[in-house]
């Protein structure tokens, strides 16, 4: 049986407020396996965002250890964890964060060269990619020419750009309307399984959350398996 993905073990994450500690995340234990796509579910403010931070190893947390891709990355200088992010992760957050002065095209480009692909490599790829995603004839376009249904689907495809083992994608239908909600999401979900990826997804959305291989549920910062 090939290694997790991601696992975390114990991961708390306390904050300051009024100056008083604040427990955000607590003994958080989650193995996620290759091919495998995880439902995060849970109210707004039991700190599904923060969870999701710490596995994207763009927060550190307050105790516990983060393993990706059979690395363990708890101890990891800031450059190290670029440098892995980089190479093992993908983001799609509710808002796309397509940079507008360039076309779909583009957006789905650049995380690619910033990796080094050759250039032609990455028009490619970023082709095949939008094609995929329905954007065959839209993928001229700067974003602010799209849809946000449009927009998406070029955020999710500039996720997937450089073939991330794991992605993590936050509420990344929660801007859109019921009709293309379930639209964008379905493709999302056919091609993280046509790639083989692993995917955890939080979602506030139960009948998303079916679909999807198993279903974690955080509660104050206590993560239990199932839905509530």
């Amino acid at each position: 049986m090939s290694s997790p993905v991601l696992v975390l073990r114990d991961i708390k994450r306390t904050m300051q407020s009024g100056g008083r500690p604040l427990k955000i995340l607590s003994h958080v234990n989650l193995t996620i396996n290759r091919g495998e796509i995880v439902a995060l579910t849970g109210p707004s403010g039991s700190g599904k965002s923060t969870l999701l931070y710490m596995a994207g190893l763009l927060d550190q947390p307050s105790g516990g250890r983060i393993i990706v891709n059979n690395v363990d990355c708890s101890k990891m200088s800031e450059n190290e964890r670029t440098a892995m992010r980089r190479a093992y992760l993908g983001f799609v957050y509710q808002s796309h964060l397509l940079m507008s002065d360039f076309t779909a095209l583009e957006n789905v480009m650049i995380p690619q060269l910033i990796a080094r692909v050759d250039a032609q490599q990455a028009r490619q790829k970023a082709e095949e990619l939008l094609a995929r995603m329905g954007l065959k004839d839209r993928m001229h376009h700067r974003s602010g020419a799209l849809s946000g249904g449009e927009q998406q689907r070029v955020a999710i495809a500039r996720a997937l750009a450089n073939r991330p083992a794991l992605l993590l994608a936050d509420e990344p239908t929660g801007n859109l309307d019921p009709q293309t909600s379930n639209k964008v999401f379905n493709e999302l979900l056919a091609l993280v399984r046509e790639t083989g990826l692993s995917a955890l997804i939080a979602t506030h959305n139960p009948a998303l959350a079916e679909q999807m291989d198993r279903c974690v549920f955080l509660k104050n910062g206590t993560l239990f398996e199932g839905e509530a």
